[in-house]
């Protein structure tokens, strides 16, 4: 874990980045991969930093994971507060703490300038929920719904 290094995403690692959304949503029940729209997804957040950060942890060769995080505003808690999108981490590398690794550094990004909370939604597996409640994660009594709209259908 030594030769790894966290940092920010930038334009350069797009297909990194979408290669990885595919193999997370190839997973997922709710969504179902789309090269185009996972890279406009990605391009959006990293053309407007003011929209999020997606951090990546990679070693001399390639990106072994990412994180996601969006901003937007809470009135609840009243100021900005952040989405966890996505986390993912590559098949070969997982269950290794690379995912941990990342998480942490979100967290500590979130502290740093002052954000007052981090949603996600993880899937019902046992085991992503495990995951994040060993990093101080709680569960909450809300429920998540969706409005789809479909364009051009």
């Amino acid at each position: 874990m030594r030769d790894l290094r966290i940092e920010p995403a930038t334009l350069d690692d797009l297909s990194d980045l979408t290669e990885l959304l595919m193999e997370l949503f190839a997973q997922e029940d709710d969504f179902t991969p789309d090269r185009d729209k996972q890279l406009r997804g990605l391009r959006l957040i990293l053309e407007q930093p003011s929209r999020g950060r997606i951090f990546v942890l990679r070693n001399e060769n390639r990106i072994i994971g990412m994180i996601n995080l969006l901003i937007t505003i809470s009135t609840a808690e009243g100021g900005f507060v952040l989405i966890l999108e996505d986390l993912v981490i590559r098949k070969e590398h997982r269950s290794q703490g690379y995912g941990s690794r990342l998480l942490k550094h979100a967290v500590e990004f979130a502290r740093q300038k002052n954000f007052l909370r981090i949603t996600l939604l993880t899937d019902r597996p046992a085991e992503s929920r495990r995951f994040y409640l060993k990093h101080g994660f709680v569960e909450s009594g809300m429920v998540p719904m969706r409005y789809l709209f479909s364009h051009g259908t």
